[in-house]
């Protein structure tokens, strides 16, 4: 699969993921923030908690589960990227905040994970 292709299915499944969360009441501030420190798929109000979420997508479980492609490495980096949003947008470091995962498997299939992990730096 050509790189712009998969570009635009991920942006299709995190569009999707964006609708799940507002429908479930969160409030979406971000999707696709962008820094030095990396990328964050969506960032969202649930609550009182600032919630960075990663999204993963697998057509099929032959690639393994959604879940397992976030990897210890992968959340370091989110977590460095969500310290770098914080101070951009002038967050102060009393903000409480969450790391999610939205995993969709198939067309329908979404899996939310609260929490999915803890700050990794």
């Amino acid at each position: 699969m050509a790189a712009d292709n998969k570009r635009q299915v991920g942006s299709a499944y995190e569009r999707k993921a964006a609708e799940y969360l507002t429908g479930q009441g969160f409030q979406i501030l971000e999707q696709n923030f962008y820094s030095r420190c990396g990328e964050i798929d969506i960032i969202a109000k649930d609550g009182r908690y600032l919630v960075f979420i990663e999204v993963k997508y697998r057509k099929d479980a032959s690639c393994g589960s959604p879940l397992e492609a976030v990897t210890s490495q992968k959340q370091r980096r989110i977590c460095r990227t969500a310290v770098c949003y914080c101070t951009k947008r002038g967050y102060g470091d009393r903000m409480p905040c969450r790391f999610d995962v939205v995993a969709i498997e198939g067309e329908d299939k979404v899996i939310h994970i609260k929490n999915a992990f803890d700050f990794r730096y």
